[in-house]
C-alpha cells in the first residue's frame, strides 16, 4: 500500500481517482477547500468523519478487513497559495507520500479584451501557482518515496482557442511545470495528463458560458480519466508515462 494526497478532491476527477486508490486499499489525504463536501466524500468512500486532517481506518472502525485505507482531509484554499505552508505545518502529514494528483481546477472563459485582472489571477492561482508551491512543499515527503507526481492538465494546456486565454495560460505554465520538475528531480516520476471534455460540473458551466446545452453522456466520464490517471501511478519503476493524451472516441 502507499499513500496519496489528492487535490480537488470532491471534484468528479478527483473523487474518481480516490475510489480506485481505495479499492487497491492505498491511504489517503484528501484535499479540497469545503470541509462539508470533503465530510460527504469520506462517507460516500464508506468511513466515518473524524475530523479536518484526522486519520481514520476504515478496517479499524468497521472490522472489515476488505478495505483497510486510511482517510485524511485536509481544508485548503488554492488560491491562497502564500497560507499553504502554515497550513500543512499542523496539518500533521506523514513523512513520506508515494503520490500527489493534482486535479484541482477553475475555468472563467472570456476574451483578452473581456477579462479583469481577477480573472487571470483566480485562474492562474489555482490552476498553476497553487499547484506549485503545494508541490514544493511536498517535496521532502515525495523524495522519501521516491513518489510520483501527477498533474491533471486539458486539452486547453497543448491549444487554445478565442475565450480560453486565461485558463489555456494556467493549462501551458501546469505543462512546463511538470517539465521542469521532472528535470529537477529525476529521483520522482512526473506525469502530465491532458484530458479533453470530461462530464462535470465544470463541463456545465463551461457549456453554459459557450451558449450550449449540456448532455453528460457524449463527453469522456470521469472514471476514463481516472483510470488513466491510475494506470500511470501504478506504472513499475523501471518506466514512468510522462504525458498523456485523452480523447472523445467521436470528437464532438
Amino acid at each position: 500500500m502507499g499513500t496519496y494526497l489528492i487535490t480537488g478532491a470532491t471534484g468528479v476527477i478527483g473523487t474518481a481517482v480516490a475510489e480506485l486508490l481505495q479499492e487497491d486499499r492505498h491511504d489517503l489525504i484528501l484535499v479540497g477547500r469545503s470541509p462539508d463536501r470533503l465530510a460527504t466524500l469520506v462517507e460516500h468512500l464508506g468511513s466515518p468523519v473524524l475530523g479536518q486532517t484526522q486519520a481514520i481506518s476504515r478496517e479499524r472502525l468497521t472490522g472489515s478487513p476488505s478495505v483497510a485505507s486510511n482517510i485524511q482531509t485536509l481544508v485548503l484554499d488554492l488560491t491562497e497559495p502564500r497560507r499553504m505552508e502554515a497550513a500543512l505545518a499542523v496539518a500533521e502529514l506523514p513523512d513520506r507520500l508515494d503520490g500527489v494528483v493534482h486535479s484541482a481546477g477553475v475555468v472563467q472563459l472570456g476574451r483578452v479584451a473581456d477579462l479583469e485582472a481577477d480573472d487571470w489571477i483566480d485562474q492562474l492561482m489555482v490552476n498553476l501557482v497553487g499547484a506549485a508551491e503545494l508541490t514544493r512543499l511536498l517535496l521532502p515527503a515525495l523524495r522519501t518515496a521516491e513518489g510520483h507526481v501527477v498533474f491533471v492538465n486539458s486539452g486547453a494546456g497543448l491549444r487554445t482557442q478565442p475565450g480560453w486565454s486565461a485558463y489555456a495560460a494556467g493549462k501551458h505554465g501546469l505543462r512546463a511545470l511538470a517539465d521542469a520538475l521532472r528535470a529537477e528531480e529525476p529521483s520522482l516520476a512526473v506525469t502530465s495528463v491532458f484530458p479533453g471534455r470530461t462530464a462535470s460540473e465544470m463541463q456545465r458551466k463551461v457549456r453554459a458560458q459557450e451558449g450550449a446545452a449540456y448532455d453528460p453522456e457524449v463527453f469522456i466520464q470521469p472514471l476514463t480519466v481516472a483510470k488513466v490517471i491510475v494506470h500511470a501511478l501504478e506504472t513499475p519503476h523501471d518506466a514512468v508515462v510522462t504525458d498523456v493524451t485523452v480523447r472523445p472516441r467521436e470528437l464532438r
